[in-house]
């Protein structure tokens, strides 16, 4: 792969992360103060909580996928440590779904004192979509393994 998509795919990661450090830092906290008026705290501040931690694993994974970059850049794509930053992103897409499988209860409830189903499907989209970027990630790791594998049969045969 060329450094230029590599490249790219770094500053993409990186511009990932940024709305969610914004939601994070400025919406969330705002989004408290305001709610806090119609929403009752013992709904309110779990659900908050919880999209807090969520942010914990996708920054750890948005962190994975740039060493994997890296690793693709210096022509280590096919190494253990390019299997294990799949397993741990991975990991962080099943902790997102966890958590926001824990999280629905919580929204339901909100959604249902406020009348307003969109909170409760955008939970669930996200949940949906850490499932489909876990079962990727495990195809993924899996078929890295195999070619590892592969790779070191065919380097013990010449």
């Amino acid at each position: 792969m060329e450094r230029g998509t590599t490249l790219f795919l770094k500053i993409t990661v990186i511009l990932i992360g940024i709305p969610i450090v914004a939601l994070c830092g400025y919406g969330l906290p705002l989004f408290t103060i305001g709610a806090a008026d119609f929403f009752p705290a013992y709904w309110l501040y779990p659900t908050i909580a919880i999209m807090y931690a969520s942010a914990v694993p996708y920054f750890v994974a948005l962190v994975q996928a740039f060493r994997l970059l890296t690793y693709i850049d210096k022509n280590h794509a096919f190494s253990e440590r390019s299997v294990r930053a799949i397993k741990n992103i991975k990991l962080c897409a099943i902790a997102i779904a966890v958590l926001y499988g824990a999280a629905s209860p919580l929204l339901y409830a909100l959604a249902e004192f406020d009348d307003a189903p969109g909170i409760l499907a955008i939970g669930l989209v996200i949940m949906f979509a850490s499932i489909v970027v876990a079962a990727f990630a495990a195809v993924l790791q899996k078929l890295l393994h195999n070619a590892i594998e592969l790779k070191s049969e065919n380097d013990l045969t010449v």
